[in-house]
């Protein structure tokens, strides 16, 4: 199988993450992606190849370009006012309700200000190298994609950081670009094929929700811990089925405390079911491997050969697949994780 894979994703770096009111060390760091590119790469039936660069017109395509040109200098912004800061998080969140009853919020002010418009939660510090690596996540997404427009069945892209959690014109969630969906925008309009993402991660796709949730030609189908107790708590309900010209094109399905390997697979046949009937020339799939047992920020009890037969379903559907790296935290067994399911969707013979 072929592997997109860069060690520019390395620059975003930080130290620390606001979680729980508390500070403490990053759950989202440069190691995950080592640990998954050791196991790949010492692992002959996977090649790895380097992206081409696509530089960020594909991204504005997606995302709000005034996003795209504050994180490419906030860093510097910010050190011109806090000289020697090594991760960039908000003092302040621009919630409409500061200035109710005033005006707007100013254009372009302090980047302090910025920071709080633009980013919404507290685990996703800025640090001097994420744009770059923000950036490559999205080169990796994109270089895989083409792969597999232009004949590959299954091609893997190792993207950090993740991308699932950024909306339109926000980031957080450990989340800066929507690789997924700058991937399946992609797609769409360049080939005018439909795609379908479909999410595995443990925390609801909320980003990649929002920007199709009125769009008719990418379905968006995931399978996430229940919002009722699972970040980002304020998405991912059943109810949630998409609006306008997207009426019926979402699927959610909120997952109990310890789904464990029978019952997460039935529901995921299910949601290959839908995905038929949706009739999509080419899948995304949102890899998240936090849904394993040992996971530290997630309560599902899927196994490492549950994650291989997850792949086998997926295989079933017959087309071509994208697979692009989300969470996972087990640092520890990741790479297996990983390289469970890619063996799975990889050598199933879809029809077996």
């Amino acid at each position: 199988m072929r592997v997109v894979a860069s060690h520019r994703p390395r620059g975003h770096a930080p130290l620390a993450e606001i979680e729980s009111s508390g500070l403490q060390p990053p759950f989202e760091h440069p190691g995950r992606a080592d640990a998954i590119h050791d196991t790949l790469d010492a692992d002959d039936r996977f090649e790895l190849v380097e992206p081409d660069e696509w530089g960020t017109d594909s991204i504005a395509a997606v995302h709000d370009p005034g996003l795209v040109e504050f994180l490419e200098r906030a860093w510097s912004d910010y050190q011109v006012r806090h000289p020697g800061t090594h991760d960039v998080v908000p003092d302040v969140f621009a919630m409409p309700g500061l200035l109710d009853g005033i005006g707007p919020f100013p254009a372009r002010s302090l980047v302090d200000h910025e920071l709080g418009r633009w980013c919404y939660e507290t685990t996703t510090p800025i640090t001097e190298g994420t744009f770059d690596a923000a950036r490559s996540a999205v080169d990796i997404a994109l270089s895989a994609t083409t792969s597999v427009l232009a004949g590959e069945r299954v091609v893997y892209g190792l993207c950090r950081p993740p991308g699932h959690h950024a909306p339109t014109a926000l980031y957080g969630g450990y989340c800066f670009f929507n690789n997924a969906a700058v991937a399946a925008h992609h797609v769409a309009t360049t080939t005018g094929s439909k795609v379908t993402v479909l999410d595995v991660d443990y925390h609801h796709g909320n980003g990649t929700q929002q920007i199709f949730y009125r769009r008719d030609d990418v379905q968006y189908v995931s399978l996430h811990g229940d919002p009722a107790r699972a970040y980002p708590y304020v998405s991912g309900f059943a109810d949630e089925t998409g609006a306008g010209r997207g009426a019926g094109r979402n699927l959610n399905v909120p997952l109990a405390i310890g789904t464990a390997d029978d019952d997460y697979a039935s529901a995921l046949g299910a949601a290959c079911e839908a995905i038929a009937g949706f009739d999509p020339g080419l899948v995304v799939v949102s890899l998240g491997v936090d849904t394993v047992h040992n996971d530290p920020i997630s309560d599902l009890a899927i196994t490492t050969q549950g994650l291989r037969e997850q792949g086998e379903l997926v295989a079933q559907l017959a087309l071509p697949t994208v697979i692009l790296q989300e969470g996972g935290y087990d640092v520890a067994a990741i790479g297996d994780n990983v390289r469970a399911f890619l063996l799975g969707i990889a050598e199933i013979t879809p029809g077996d």
